[in-house]
């Protein structure tokens, strides 16, 4: 197939600089902490905790935790608009949902910086142009890899979709579990929260919402509903 490579935007650092750097939202006069600070930073958290940084089995933890952040929260370094932005035009007229369903993800929530871990199925009508499938696994990494609320991540990915491709229709559910929710607060371990964000036909016909359902074991009145 023929790549279709529309003008895309910047990229952004690769991975949190020694040096301050722009935050991600774009407000320069904000700037993330050097590596020193969070070291210092996770040292605080410690003694908070009523332990010793300094006993022997917490002397690295700083530099670990600083390092996992880099992998938990590399999404603020991607942008998944140019992820999103070479696409395939020459499909033969392939006009029928293209689905992609199980996407593992791990995010963090906002409120509580605890781990939300779950699956996300993606389907979409193409408009003559589709998208290497490994791409749309990659714009769920790009939102899940900051801190989030599930509503607002399927929401996000839904759009991002929407506005490269420009299908005739996206549907997007995500099925997660909430460590905020199981290891603290009302400790409620094995529950599921289901979020959905349906676009274009996938919100208007019906028939398309179905079948979409349907194929990702997600066909429940509540969600066909919603």
């Amino acid at each position: 197939m023929k790549a279709v490579s529309p003008p895309g935007r910047p990229p952004r650092d690769a991975a949190l600089k020694e040096t301050l750097t722009p935050m991600a939202n774009g407000d320069s006069s904000k700037a993330r902490p050097n590596r020193e600070a969070a070291l210092a930073a996770v040292e605080t958290l410690i003694r908070f905790a009523g332990d010793d940084p300094g006993r022997e089995g917490l002397q690295g933890t700083p530099d670990r935790v600083v390092r996992s952040y880099l992998d938990h929260f590399s999404g603020y370094d991607v942008d998944p608009l140019e992820l999103l932005s070479r696409t395939f035009a020459e499909v033969d007229g392939y006009d029928e949902m293209v689905l992609l369903r199980d996407i593992r993800f791990e995010s963090h929530c906002e409120h509580h910086m605890l781990p939300i871990i779950g699956k996300v199925h993606i389907g979409y009508l193409p408009n003559k142009r589709v998208v290497g499938i490994s791409k749309l696994a990659r714009v769920v990494d790009a939102f899940a890899r900051r801190l989030q609320i599930q509503e607002k991540m399927t929401a996000q990915i839904a759009n991002a979709i929407a506005e490269v491709l420009e299908p005739k229709g996206v549907g997007v559910v995500v099925e997660a579990a909430h460590q905020c929710m199981t290891t603290r607060g009302v400790h409620k371990p094995g529950v599921t929260m289901v979020t959905s964000r349906m676009l274009g036909l996938f919100r208007s016909s019906p028939t398309t919402r179905r079948e979409f359902l349907a194929l990702v074991g997600q066909g429940r009145p509540a969600l066909e509903n919603t």
